[in-house]
């Protein structure tokens, strides 16, 4: 095993200097962003009929589940479809939902769930319970960490890169999770609502983070995503 990358980062901030400073940023942000959080809920209730919230449950660090919220931005009652990518000129997203879905300000209610633990700021995207029950061994690796709001997947094509790709990409912070890699994906995540994601995307197999994974034989080849 020597000179193997380790599963899980062993670097200080992967052990609890990163929940300090989620701990700290998500209240100074929330604090920051206060404002916008209203705006945005008087905009959702105000040109749609519906909650304004959207709520579903997704699995967390160690496969636990937990309640993931965000600003709704599609019309009400309509059933979500997990396999289904909603792209932003999607028929049942409203007005205000594509801009709030553009501008990544419907996430922000996420923010709570990091100030709770059940989130991190950084971090693999949250899936499906259904999802996670379904993963084998080498995808499990993405749950050994807490779940974030952007993510080392989501600066690199986030939707428009193939969900193998994308857990992949999740796999590579697990095992490279340090503050120099957070806040590089933190400062791209800006890029990203800049430009948006397909401006940014790049297959994993061509960036320096793929040196850190070994890639299982036919890994791949039978996903739909």
């Amino acid at each position: 095993m020597d000179g193997e990358t380790p599963i899980v980062s062993r670097a200080l901030w992967a052990r609890g200097g990163k929940r300090c400073f989620d701990l700290i940023l998500s209240v100074l942000l929330l604090a920051l962003l206060s404002p916008i959080l209203l705006l945005a809920a008087l905009l959702v209730k105000l040109t749609s009929a519906g909650p304004v919230l959207f709520h579903q449950d997704r699995g967390g660090q160690a496969g636990t589940t937990f309640r993931l919220y965000k600003f709704r931005t599609m019309r009400a009652g309509r059933t979500p479809d997990a396999k289904e990518l909603v792209p932003l000129d999607h028929p049942e997203i409203t007005f205000v939902g594509r801009f709030l879905r553009r501008t990544k300000i419907d996430e922000f209610p996420q923010l709570f769930s990091v100030l709770a633990g059940d989130m991190s700021l950084v971090g693999p995207r949250p899936t499906l319970p259904d999802q996670v029950a379904a993963y084998d061994e080498f995808r499990r690796q993405r749950l050994l960490v807490r779940p974030g709001m952007t993510g080392l997947a989501q600066v690199n094509g986030n939707a428009a890169v193939p969900w193998d790709q994308r857990i992949l990409f999740d796999i590579a912070y697990v095992r490279r999770c340090s503050f120099v890699l957070d806040m590089k994906i933190i400062a791209r995540t800006f890029l990203v609502v800049l430009l948006g994601d397909r401006r940014m995307t790049r297959k994993f197999r061509e960036t320096s983070h793929a040196a850190f994974v070994t890639i299982p034989d036919g890994y791949g080849q039978t996903d739909s995503e």
